[in-house]
């Protein structure tokens, strides 16, 4: 498991789309656990029988293996 020093260190480096913050990294892989439990197909090389999904799904969001589009508020500025 890498340390949280580790793991800032792979978002910079992500070879995939690069995730801006600790924040969405934690969303992405939220939302990718959810998936996985629900019996989707780790994007991976790993043993799903020894790792949780949770693990599973931070690993793929920092290896870049999954995608995600950022949203502009809908929202126009007030004149």
């Amino acid at each position: 498991m890498p340390t949280p020093t580790e793991l800032e260190t792979d978002v910079d480096g992500s070879q995939g789309q690069e995730v801006d913050s600790k924040y969405r990294l934690i969303i992405l892989a939220a939302k990718r656990s959810k998936q996985l439990q629900r019996g989707a197909t780790p994007r991976i090389d790993i043993d799903a029988q020894k790792h949780k999904p949770t693990r599973i799904a931070l690993e793929e969001v920092m290896r870049g293996r999954v995608g995600f589009d950022i949203k502009e508020d809908g929202h126009s500025p007030a004149e």
